[in-house]
């Protein structure tokens, strides 16, 4: 019963955002921002680049409000919107170059103990000290999911550009984290 009458919720909220009312768009926009910033900051360099990208899904959201078909929640589609806007930024700047291999695949081990020794804002400062293209092939597969044959689809890439990316990112988190070579595994 909550579901549905949070569903109505939004619902209206939205329509009211694409009516242009300002109240509704901050409504929403206050709801939302700091999720979606959390989202942004994996894909972001730093906290302004994350900011803008925040600021251009929110734009993208109440542009595209009528797409909201009901059908899932309306986080998981902001959140949608934010990871597309975050690309999008990329893209532009023409930024994800490819990253000449630096290895060949190396898992991090899981291991409690580096795991534990670190906070969420380490890592995700550890994350975001990545290569552009290693960052966000890194945050796909890994935060979103997604398989290696979706991001070469969705960054105009091969998979094993793709694969490469993101074992470069694990060798750089691995380097990072100093962890020894006997404790990684093929």
């Amino acid at each position: 019963m909550q579901r549905l009458s949070l569903l109505t919720e939004n619902q209206a909220l939205l329509k009211s955002c694409m009516a242009g009312n300002r109240a509704s768009q901050a409504a929403l926009y206050n709801a939302y921002a700091a999720k979606m910033m959390g989202t942004c900051m994996w894909y972001a360099k730093n906290k302004e680049e994350a900011e803008e990208i925040l600021q251009d899904g929110f734009i993208q959201v109440f542009r595209f409000a009528r797409q909201f078909s009901g059908k899932g929640s309306l986080e998981g589609w902001i959140r949608k919107i934010m990871v597309n806007a975050a690309l999008q930024k990329f893209r532009k700047k023409n930024r994800l170059a490819i990253v000449g291999p630096l290895v060949n695949a190396i898992q991090i081990p899981d291991s409690p103990d580096i795991f534990a020794r670190l906070a969420s804002k380490d890592l995700l400062k550890l994350v975001q000290d990545l290569p552009p293209a290693c960052r966000i092939a890194f945050t796909l597969h890994v935060l979103e999911g997604m398989k290696h044959r979706e991001i070469a689809r969705l960054l105009n890439i091969s998979e094993g550009t793709s694969k490469s990316n993101l074992s470069d990112a694990r060798y750089l988190l691995q380097k990072a984290l100093m962890i020894p070579k006997k404790a990684v595994t093929r």
